[in-house]
């Protein structure tokens, strides 16, 4: 019995060795371990022996059917990375060709509009600044003149960072605090947007607890109301495309600027819904808010280390995906970060839209 166990083991690992092909090796598992293979058979002699033998016997063919499954996976697991490296071998890609259709991906609407924004307010003059997602106190609200008490600071509108930590750490609400950054890292004149993700407690069909905003700051001497207006206006015509866009400036109150005013676009309605564009004092039109802006507080400017008697300057802030909304005609917030194809592909931009000052996408 030992002689055919022996035998046994050698002729099928020399097989298992010959085999070339994963049919072949397959036949040779079947061969030795398949219902009616030679070690199965084995196995079911044991019943048939007394106990001495099986005690004898067992172990040996036990060790010879683990001996051959391990040679089976051991030639199975070569044979196979041998297959695919010949196949990565053989299966090349020449990355200097053109594109064979269109590409299936598309750029975001957010991507896509935060890119006009930067193409915009690079031809103004401004730079872009970022700063950390997660912020302190003293930066997200305290150097922007908003106190203790003040209802921005409630749970309910911040996230707040457990732990231990030198100050109390939040989700950033807004990207205001890249401008305290930027004033208290470099000298003026200064002239920025901050674009970025911001978080707040809020969901329904226009508010999420994460979105996307810009912010534009301006330091410098002698600025004034007029600068922001003029800014803002040529900021707008150039993001819809449009000429006749008109602004109002509404008085309202913020705490990092003062004086401070909300701005409304006039707007039309075409086919039932609202077309930017014109004044909103025309008939069949209206006024929308698109921005809150104002000068800076002299108090933010002094918490900066500037002297407020020396330097001015305006701020203006807006929602980077509140803008897409507008110009491409989506009517809900929620589907920009659900991650459907059907949408992206329905809303999404070509990677070759690439977005100028004159025209938009649209040139």
């Amino acid at each position: 019995m030992t002689t055919d166990l022996d035998t046994l083991r050698g002729e099928l690992l020399a097989a298992i060795d010959a085999a070339t092909a994963l049919d072949a090796l397959e036949a040779v598992r079947v061969q030795a371990l398949g219902k009616q293979g030679a070690i199965t058979g084995l196995l079911k002699t044991l019943g048939k022996l007394t106990p001495e033998e099986r005690q004898e016997q067992g172990p040996r063919i036990h060790s010879l059917r683990e001996a051959v499954t391990e040679a089976l996976a051991t030639r199975k697991a070569a044979m196979e990375q041998a297959a695919l490296d010949a196949r990565l071998a053989s299966e090349t890609v020449d990355m200097t060709l053109p594109v064979d259709g269109v590409a299936p991906g598309s750029v975001h609407p957010v991507s896509q509009v935060m890119d006009e924004l930067a193409e915009i307010f690079a031809d103004l003059g401004f730079a872009v600044a970022t700063g950390p997602e997660v912020e302190d106190d003293w930066h997200n609200f305290t150097a922007l003149n908003i106190p203790e008490t003040h209802p921005a600071r409630a749970m309910h509108d911040t996230f707040y960072i457990a732990g231990e930590h030198e100050r109390p750490m939040v989700l950033r609400t807004h990207t205001s605090p890249v401008q305290i950054r930027t004033m208290t890292s470099q000298k003026p004149p200064i002239r920025i947007i901050a674009p970025g993700r911001v978080y707040r407690s809020d969901s329904d069909a226009t508010h999420t607890p994460m979105f996307h905003q810009i912010e534009g700051l301006v330091i410098d001497k002698g600025i004034t109301l007029g600068h922001l207006k003029w800014t803002l206006e040529t900021f707008l015509k150039a993001f819809f495309e449009r000429d006749d866009i008109v602004l109002r400036l509404r008085p309202s109150y913020f705490p990092f600027t003062e004086p401070s005013a909300e701005v409304d676009v006039g707007f039309t309605w075409k086919d039932g819904k609202r077309v930017i564009g014109g004044s909103g004092d025309a008939p069949g039109g209206g006024w929308m808010e698109v921005l809150g802006s104002g000068m800076v507080h002299r108090r933010v400017i002094e918490a900066c280390g500037l002297d407020p008697e020396e330097w001015q300057g305006f701020a203006f802030g807006t929602g980077v995906d509140r803008l897409a909304m507008l110009k491409y005609g989506m009517d809900d917030l929620r589907p920009f970060f659900d991650g459907d194809l059907r949408w992206l592909k329905h809303y999404g931009f070509s990677a070759l839209d690439v977005p100028t000052l004159s025209g938009g996408v649209g040139a």
